[in-house]
């Protein structure tokens, strides 16, 4: 079997950092839990992935708030600052796919009821 280290987030856009051959990008996702008093509640999550080449090109059809799916790979990097070495996660984009603008509202079916606009639960 092959072994690989791949990644797929969905959520919403916070910063984009486009440079002249890389974009960072900022990605908020939310994670349902239920508190002490047994109330549903979300946490945030902010990943940074990085986009290059065709992907780094495609970057300016995302907007801050859209809804967005990214795949890639999982990679490691690490720098020493001040004697001390530091490690990173990083998610290198593959492939995204623009699921909503921020604002629209997410597709109805025939059997629920419209969903609520995700924009309320992103805290930017």
């Amino acid at each position: 079997m092959k072994q690989k280290a791949d990644f797929i987030i969905t959520g919403r856009i916070g910063k984009i950092d486009p440079k002249e051959k890389v974009t960072h990008i900022d990605v908020a996702t939310n994670y349902p839990y239920k508190d002490k008093d047994d109330n549903w509640k979300d946490r945030t999550v902010w990943n940074r992935v990085t986009l290059f080449k065709k992907q780094h090109e495609r970057a300016i059809e995302i907007g801050v708030g859209d809804l967005v799916t990214f795949e890639g790979r999982v990679g490691q990097s690490s720098y020493e600052q001040n004697g001390v070495r530091h490690y990173n996660v990083d998610l290198t984009v593959s492939d995204f796919a623009i699921e909503r603008r921020k604002g629209e509202q997410a597709p109805a079916t025939n059997d629920t009821p419209p969903a609520a606009d995700d924009d309320d639960h992103v805290p930017f």
